[in-house]
């Protein structure tokens, strides 16, 4: 009788220990959701946060530059018989703020082809300050006759490019693999009106 009773006990301490850690398990989501809205800890739960006018209550990106706008034009250069062209010739940017172009080919030939793309860019010392975290640049390429294609360019410009810098030319030269590397083109360059060179 006395085993009966202990094996009783047991199970009732068990039953407790398994409410207990449940409780405890449904009870840490609202008590983490809790503590990073006071802390700021956890962006996405700052991001789910939405006042009645529609409009998130999360911290500005603070690495955007918004006292500064930056024209980017799009340039292409097709060495061959076949269509690539930027799907916008230009856009404003802050910089820090991220960009995304989309640049559209076309092989107009009656055969497959393999292709790729190298970029320029004027004025030349933004090249460094121009930070591509997406491009088609640099990879190899098949298309079928007649296939087309899109390809995204995802870009920030740093926030440290002179402010002498108000216009960027980002050039792209897409030339068949296996036939001669094509040069780089040549991107003139305009003067701002302040008498410094913009691009």
């Amino acid at each position: 009788m006395n085993l009966y009773r202990a094996n009783l006990q047991m199970v009732g301490k068990l039953a407790v220990v398994a409410l207990l850690m449940f409780a405890f398990g449904y009870g840490l989501v609202p008590l983490y959701r809790a503590i990073c809205e006071m802390t700021g800890l956890n962006v996405l739960a700052l991001n789910e946060q939405v006042v009645s006018a529609g409009k998130s209550t999360a911290p500005a990106n603070s690495q955007v530059d918004q006292s500064r706008t930056i024209t980017v034009e799009f340039d292409a250069n097709a060495r061959g018989p076949w269509e690539f062209r930027p799907a916008q010739r230009s856009m404003q940017v802050h910089p820090g703020e991220l960009a995304t172009v989309m640049y559209e080919f076309q092989n107009v030939q009656n055969r497959r082809m393999a292709a790729q793309a190298i970029p320029s860019y004027a004025p030349q010392q933004s090249a460094m300050y121009f930070n591509k975290l997406e491009c088609f640049c640099f990879k190899q390429y098949t298309l079928e006759a007649g296939e087309k294609k899109s390809w995204p360019v995802a870009f920030v410009i740093d926030p440290k490019l002179s402010k002498d810098v108000k216009t960027i030319t980002l050039s792209y030269t897409f030339f068949e693999v296996g036939a001669a590397t094509p040069p780089a083109p040549v991107v003139s360059l305009k003067v701002d009106a302040i008498g410094t060179e913009g691009t």
